[in-house]
């Protein structure tokens, strides 16, 4: 899959120009990513695969916000493969988070 760039419009369409807004669910996103992710590479590890797909469930509206449709259709799908015990796109999941992270460092 090719990975998309996040990106901000969806907040700053959301926050209508409301700066504070705007910088307040960006560091949420920051707090939150990061602990989720880990969350999700734990119940991985310990092959809790209805539990990881919990936690795919909560990251896939932060890939939303940050513009990622493609990579919110493929969290979708994956969520449910992982309810059926499978993880195999795991790797490709944990790509789309590095990229969110990437991102949200530099801003």
């Amino acid at each position: 899959m090719q990975l998309e760039n996040p990106n901000l419009s969806y907040i700053k369409k959301l926050a209508d120009g409301d700066v504070e807004f705007e910088a307040n669910l960006i560091a949420i996103l920051k707090k939150e990513l990061p602990k989720e992710k880990e969350a999700f590479i734990e119940s991985i590890r310990i092959k809790n695969y209805q539990n990881s797909a919990e936690h795919v469930h909560k990251i896939k509206h932060k890939i939303s916000i940050l513009g990622l449709e493609k990579s919110y259709d493929f969290a979708i799908s994956f969520e449910e493969e992982l309810k059926k015990g499978n993880p195999k796109h795991y790797d490709t999941f944990l790509n789309i988070l590095q990229s969110i992270e990437e991102f949200l460092m530099k801003i």
